[in-house]
């Protein structure tokens, strides 16, 4: 599956580089929108296909949201001590990994703050992404389901939700929902309370 990712990905550059009209470019947001609806939507249609599903959700009850709560402490932790190697303010680098993958909305709202610190969570978040969607196959198959929910953060709801559910399966596809959904309430939540320490 990462290598279909990788190639999807490659073409995807050659074809803008070499072959799209600049008319289309104007349109790829809305392109990109019906996509990433479709995608849903047969995720969805997975999900329901097996019935007894949200009875194993409703079994789990609030551990479900341990997921997302490890995932917040990781990130930042993480990205706190990455910031400490790169000599970085504790509250800067703590601001990029609470972006959890959301590029737009973190580098967005850090971007009143510095220019170049909205770079830095731009090109992190997008790199974790981009991370996510080549490893979660891996982690799922050679670690666990629902360890394979963490790499891609907020974009567990959206983006990374069908690769996570052809990799995994439907209780996990929910989960990485519930955990999206979560994180990406979170985010700006976070990014604007980390900065201000």
């Amino acid at each position: 599956m990462s290598i279909k990712i990788i190639l999807a990905v490659a073409a995807g550059i050659g074809v803008g580089y070499f072959a799209l009209p600049n008319e289309i470019l104007g349109y790829t947001d809305y392109i990109l929108d019906i996509g990433l609806c479709l995608l849903l939507f047969f995720v969805g249609i997975d999900i329901g296909k097996n019935k007894d599903v949200l009875d194993k959700i409703k079994k789990i009850g609030f551990r479900v949201l341990l997921i997302p709560i490890m995932i917040i402490i990781g990130s930042i932790f993480g990205s706190i001590v990455a910031g400490a190697i790169l000599g970085m303010p504790i509250n800067e680098a703590g601001a990029v990994g609470a972006g959890l993958g959301w590029y737009s909305l973190s580098s967005m709202m850090l971007a009143t703050y510095s220019s170049k610190l909205s770079a830095l969570a731009f090109i992190s978040n997008v790199t974790r992404e981009i991370i996510a969607l080549l490893t979660i196959p891996l982690i799922a198959k050679y670690i666990g389901d629902v360890e394979s929910v963490a790499p891609a953060g907020a974009t567990s709801m959206d983006t990374s939700l069908p690769l996570i559910a052809k990799s995994t399966n439907p209780q996990t596809a929910i989960i990485a929902f519930i955990s999206g959904v979560i994180l990406s309430t979170a985010v700006p939540i976070l990014v604007s309370v980390i900065i201000k320490i």
